[in-house]
Formats: C-alpha cells, sequence, structure tokens
C-alpha cells in the first residue's frame, strides 16, 4: 500500500515504484556566528533567529516580518531556569555558554550551545532550522546532577503575538487557558496533549512538545511543594499571557520512584510560526506529523491499482485529519478514523 505521510502518520508501506525526487533548488539553509537563516521555498516561508550570547535562548525569531520573541517578557524563547525549594527569590540561570556550528545546511543547518547549568553536570542545546520547512527543532539535553533536596527544572518561552489568544492541546480537544476551566480546576500548571498554540487574527505560532507535558502560563507557578491544605495557595484567576514555561523536572511530592533525576534526558520543542488565525486541523495534522513521524516499510502482496483512502486537504475548507486506518478483524472491510 503507499500512503502520504501527511494523512498516516504511524506506519507507511511503500512499493518498488519509483519515488518522487526532492527539489533540488531550494534556498539553502545557513547557520553562522549565533544565527540561523533559511530563505522561502515553495514549501514554506523562510525563518531567521538569533541567538542571546550570554544565555544560549533564542533573542530573535523572525517569519514572515513578524518578530515573535517578547523582548519584554521575563524569558526569550528556551531559557533555561532552575528552582531549588519552592521561593522564587532562589531562581537561578544557566551559566556562561560556548556557541558553535554544528550543521552548515543546505538542508539543515544547526547551533550548539553548551555550558554549565546549576542543577546538571551539563546543558546542551542545539537548534535546527530545515531549508523546506519553516518550524524550528530545539533539542535540550539536560544531564541532571544527583539532587535529593526540592526542585524544578523549568525552559522558558515568551511569545510574541499581539492581542493573540493561547490554546492547549487536550486529548480531542482544544483548551483555553481560564477561559474553558471551571471553577476550582488547577490554574498553577496543565498538562498537554502535544502543543500550545498563540494566535491572533493574523499570524500565530505553535509551540510543540513531544516529551515534555507539564505547563505554566504566565509565571513559574508550580512551586507549590507536598500536599496543600490551604486554598489560597493555588491560583484562583489566571490572567491572560503569552509566556509559558516547560516544566520538564521536579521531585516536589512523594511518590513511588527516586527522587533524584540523574543522567541525561532529552528534551525537545518545535517553534512553528504560521501565517493566518488559529487552524486546529492544520495545527494537529502538523503536530502528529511531527511527534509520529511516518516509517517506511518494504511493501508485501499486489500493489493496489487505487489508493484505499484519499482524502484532499485544503487548510481551512475542509478540517479532515485521519489518524488511522486499519484492517478490521475478519479482513473484509477497512477502518478508517
Amino acid at each position: 500500500m503507499l500512503f502520504r505521510s501527511r494523512y498516516q502518520t504511524q506506519r507507511v508501506y511503500v512499493t518498488d515504484a519509483e519515488p518522487e525526487a526532492p527539489p533540488t533548488n531550494f534556498p539553502a539553509a545557513r547557520a553562522e556566528g549565533i544565527t540561523l537563516r533559511s530563505g522561502d521555498s515553495a514549501l514554506a516561508r523562510g525563518v531567521s533567529m538569533r541567538l542571546d550570547e550570554r544565555s544560549g535562548a533564542i533573542a530573535s525569531l523572525v517569519c514572515d516580518g513578524h518578530e515573535f520573541v517578547d523582548t519584554n517578557a521575563p524569558t526569550a524563547l528556551n531559557d533555561y531556569f532552575y528552582l531549588p525549594g519552592s521561593d522564587l527569590k532562589g531562581l537561578e540561570r544557566n551559566g556562561p555558554v560556548r556557541i558553535s556550528v554544528k550543521e552548515t545546511g543546505p538542508l539543515i543547518a544547526s547551533l550548539l550551545v553548551e555550558g554549565e547549568a546549576p542543577g546538571c553536570h551539563r546543558l546542551t542545546r542545539e537548534y535546527r532550522l530545515h531549508a523546506l520547512r519553516n518550524y524550528v527543532e530545539v533539542i535540550n539535553t539536560v544531564d541532571k546532577a544527583r539532587v535529593r533536596a526540592k526542585e524544578g527544572v523549568h525552559f522558558g518561552f515568551g511569545f510574541n503575538v499581539p492581542d493573540g489568544v493561547m490554546r492547549m492541546d487536550v486529548p480531542w480537544g482544544v483548551v483555553r487557558p481560564e477561559l474553558d476551566q471551571i471553577p476550582g480546576a488547577c490554574r498553577n500548571w496543565f498538562t498537554v496533549q502535544r502543543w500550545v498554540d498563540v494566535s491572533n487574527e493574523r499570524c500565530g505560532i505553535t509551540w510543540m512538545t513531544p516529551d515534555a507535558p507539564l505547563v505554566q502560563v504566565g509565571g513559574i507557578t508550580a512551586n507549590l511543594i507536598g500536599s496543600q491544605s490551604d486554598p489560597m495557595a493555588w491560583i484562583g484567576h489566571l490572567e491572560p499571557s503569552q509566556t509559558l514555561y516547560s516544566w520538564v523536572m521536579n521531585n516536589h511530592w512523594h511518590t513511588n520512584y527516586r527522587s533524584d533525576q540523574e543522567g541525561p534526558t532529552v528534551f525537545r520543542f518545535y517553534l512553528v510560526p504560521h501565517q493566518g488565525g488559529f487552524d486546529a486541523a492544520e495545527v494537529a495534522r502538523v503536530s502528529q506529523d511531527l511527534a509520529q513521524p511516518a516509517l517506511g516499510y518494504a511493501a508485501r502482496g499486489e500493489v493496489p491499482l487505487q489508493p484505499r483512502v484519499r482524502v484532499d486537504y485544503v487548510s481551512g475548507a475542509n478540517p479532515v485529519q485521519v489518524t488511522t486506518l486499519k484492517p478490521s478483524e475478519d479482513g473484509k472491510a477497512w477502518i478508517v478514523r
């Protein structure tokens, strides 16, 4: 069977037919100094980004003329924060960094940021830009030190989308913090499935998180240690914000696993700028492609003359996404979700 990977995101079976040749005349992705750049192609808008030389975070991210980094926010994009205990006055940042070019392009260009960070043996961050895609891939490797005292590890993202609305991906639904929550629901942290999007009617950016589902909105608010009997410790009302923090590690509660998390752990994020307003179907399609990339297997049996299923997707026109295609148990039918 032959499926297009943009619709079938789990397994793709291929035939012996000649594959389509990749484009050969595309604008190269380039890495130089502290910058990454890609040009406009037939598939995607170009992206330009610049790192902060001191922190190693993204200080500027521009796509289609729009700057997506809020310079007035308490965090750039992918800033490291370490909180020993629960008092935010003790919040710590990483030390000086060394930035080097890892991949020079033309298809993929990347920058590597290395340095010391509190709570870690070593902190490494790689930023990748693909010439034919408009997203930035972030790969954070936290080589965690052994700490048994209470602690939390966070990565901050301060986005700039004027009048933007934040939306979160939950299983089979989309939630706006505060607006779509019932009284008494937790606002100190959220659990997302794959993504958070901040959009207005003109543009937006989708933050995708395949490895770390816990998110805080507006600040580091998941600093409640142990059981909380005081209802005033919890956030009662959450103000709108375009800043989020990924809460990647903590040992705040009594659980049945080790309280220290020593060793290297990888956390990936994707930053996907987009034009136009929020499109739930498009965001779901892109996020599933990135979270569950297509896997190719050798086909068996006769090659079908026609595909089993065909979906002609047009953004905003027919928001249909195929998530599963499988044979029925008796082998006489196909089931499409």
